[in-house]
């Protein structure tokens, strides 16, 4: 089967995610892509050119693939002559309509971010099938949908959210684990806590650190790597964290080399995790399959892809519950240190999922 991927943001997660099923998958898959940058003119304009990139093919793919970057609508209508009987696909791995925007956000403060949801809604009414990439996010997807369709006077077509909803199904990421294999390291020094997440609003650093102020006021030993991509304008809780719990931290800043990354993660002992927002989690998949600790919140994917054997002790309530989990664990070290989670990653690896995507895609070719 030959198969045409079409990312407008090629960049990170998503770069990753469609190279990982490019090399793993059976079947032939071709990326068209445009540079992983300005999210929102992407969203708005990507699917102009990838449509003058596709009608300039001189080969017809079997099934195109689409990500939830692109404005599907805009792009089928552009390519209607080419792209009238193939099936399409598109793949969810986030949406404007679930995701928290920040209040400092302009769209937000003019009131006019609902349009980003829309695409995403359309895009997803526009496909032949609609996947995602956790059961949170399908369901969250829905919700936002309905009630984003309410928002407006009349004509409101909420019967087309079940006609999605009919058309979708749970495909979870694929993500090449057995890479991090090669660096593995043991760590032998004070308990050492993980932050791997990027360095933004939705990820709620300041829960994170408060927390660890906390433990910090009342003696507790323990270090701190703070890893994960940042950008020009950050949170402030940042250097608020970095000079106060400047003689715990152990690394502060984004690795430069994948290998750098893997030890960091192999090293660390706690992931204790207070994201407002993840449709998966791809950097706590990641921690989890280097055997560290993780602490999660009772909310978003979590729940859902950590087995319920162990939410007793992984998964906490409110803020209080994470400090007193956390605390515990770092006093409990020693056992800390002998569990092993990978388990619990290794079916998100590419060599198991790469034949789900097959078999699935093998179902959209009639």
């Amino acid at each position: 089967m030959h198969i045409l991927l079409l990312e407008p943001y090629f960049t990170g997660s998503h770069l990753a995610w469609a190279e990982g099923l490019q090399s793993y998958s059976k079947n032939e898959i071709d990326i068209l892509s445009l540079k992983g940058q300005f999210w929102k003119w992407r969203l708005h304009g990507g699917a102009v050119s990838l449509a003058n990139q596709f009608n300039g093919l001189e080969r017809s793919p079997d099934l195109i693939f689409a990500t939830s970057m692109l404005d599907l609508t805009t792009f089928l209508a552009l390519t209607r002559k080419k792209s009238k009987d193939i099936p399409i696909a598109i793949y969810f791995h986030e949406n404007q309509l679930s995701y928290p925007w920040s209040p400092t956000d302009r769209d937000v403060i003019e009131n006019r971010n609902k349009h980003y949801g829309f695409i995403n809604y359309a895009s997803a009414l526009a496909a032949d099938h609609v996947l995602f990439n956790s059961k949170y996010h399908k369901n969250s997807f829905i919700k936002e949908s309905k009630n984003l369709l309410k928002h407006f006077p009349d004509y409101n077509e909420l019967d087309s959210i079940s006609a999605i909803e009919n058309k979708s199904t749970v495909l979870h990421l694929g993500l090449d684990l057995n890479r991090f294999d090669p660096f593995k390291t043991n760590h032998d020094g004070p308990p050492l806590i993980l932050w791997n997440h990027r360095w933004e609003y939705d990820k709620n650093p300041e829960d994170f650190f408060h927390t660890l102020f906390r433990l910090q006021d009342k003696g507790i030993e323990f270090q701190l790597a703070v890893l994960g991509e940042n950008f020009k304008s950050t949170p402030s809780i940042f250097d608020e964290a970095k000079e106060k719990l400047s003689e715990k931290i152990v690394h502060f800043g984004f690795c430069k080399s994948f290998e750098t990354y893997a030890q960091w993660l192999w090293n660390a002992d706690i992931l204790p995790v207070t994201n407002i927002q993840d449709f998966f989690g791809i950097s706590i998949i990641e921690a989890i399959y280097t055997d560290t600790y993780p602490l999660l919140p009772n909310r978003l994917t979590y729940p859902e892809l950590l087995p319920e054997k162990y939410h007793k002790n992984h998964i906490y309530i409110d803020e209080s519950d994470l400090y007193e989990k956390l605390k515990s664990a770092i006093m409990d070290i020693s056992h800390v240190r002998t569990c092993k989670f990978s388990a619990i990653a290794e079916p998100f690896d590419w060599s198991n999922m790469a034949p789900v995507y097959d078999e699935l895609f093998s179902t959209f070719i009639d």
